[in-house]
């Protein structure tokens, strides 16, 4: 989601619901096919205040095939904009066939990547074969987490000067069990602050909570 461009650190979190052996897919799930829909709330926060933005997203193509999906997230109140704010976003799904664990681009590093995949508590058992070969050893196809990197590529519906930032992108974890998605906001210009995840209450849709860092 769009960050406000400010001076200081900001911390991003977002919130909502749904509407290998190293070359092994992760397993299939329909919720990340074409047309998806979630709903939820990105909260926003920096030294200066804490905003929350009603947010909408839609997976607009899925190839898991090729590690790939991209979608859209519309931002509902962001201040200051005299409309929703829209953006396309990319996303690399994790499956060491297409994608691994380090990013390798976006100026994010192996620290930075392993720093950010740590915050999942189910990233826990992989991590010491992620430290060791970058995971590419992990039979990640019968893993009951999906890991992805969503990137915004550009705003759909206002001009760059729109005051907001897409510089960064999303760490992404999603369970295949209960369909909640949680997720980490990267930006290379800023630094971690805290994190809160918020829960959802809309019945028969899935969470994926969001935060910069």
């Amino acid at each position: 989601m769009p960050v406000r461009v400010v001076e200081s650190s900001t911390t991003s979190q977002v919130s909502g619901q749904d509407a290998s052996s190293g070359h092994s897919l992760p397993p299939a799930c329909t919720l990340l096919s074409v047309g998806r829909a979630f709903a939820g709330t990105q909260n926003v926060s920096s030294l200066q205040k804490d905003e929350a933005w009603k947010v909408n997203v839609r997976i607009q193509g899925c190839d898991l095939d090729n590690g790939y999906l991209c979608g859209t997230m519309e931002a509902l109140n962001v201040p200051l904009a005299d409309t929703p704010v829209v953006t396309f976003w990319e996303g690399e799904i994790v499956d060491n066939k297409n994608y691994t664990f380090f990013t390798g681009k976006w100026e994010a590093t192996p620290e930075d990547d392993i720093r950010h995949w740590s915050k999942f508590p189910s990233f826990a058992p992989l991590l010491s074969q992620v430290e060791a070969d970058g995971g590419k050893s992990l039979d990640l196809s019968n893993y009951p987490y999906i890991f992805m990197r969503w990137k915004e590529q550009y705003f759909v519906n206002v001009g760059i000067d729109c005051g907001l930032t897409i510089a960064g992108f999303y760490y992404v974890c999603f369970s295949c069990s209960d369909g909640s998605i949680n997720g980490f906001y990267y930006d290379p210009n800023s630094r971690d602050i805290r994190r809160s995840p918020t829960k959802c209450s809309k019945p028969g849709n899935y969470c994926y909570p969001t935060s910069t860092s």
